[in-house]
């Protein structure tokens, strides 16, 4: 096995899921469930 340096592990990329992403996913499962719940209860506008 061969062991990296410092510098070496810095310039490794991937694997990492960005802040913007997340929020996206969290977004859109969001919007998804706030669709089938109003389509599943639909209520009167007050």
């Amino acid at each position: 096995m061969e062991t990296l340096e410092n510098k070496d592990l810095k310039r490794i990329n991937g694997g990492g899921l960005s802040f913007l992403a997340a929020l996206g996913i969290v977004a859109g499962v969001t919007f998804v469930v706030g669709a089938i719940d109003g389509f599943v209860r639909p209520q009167k506008c007050n």
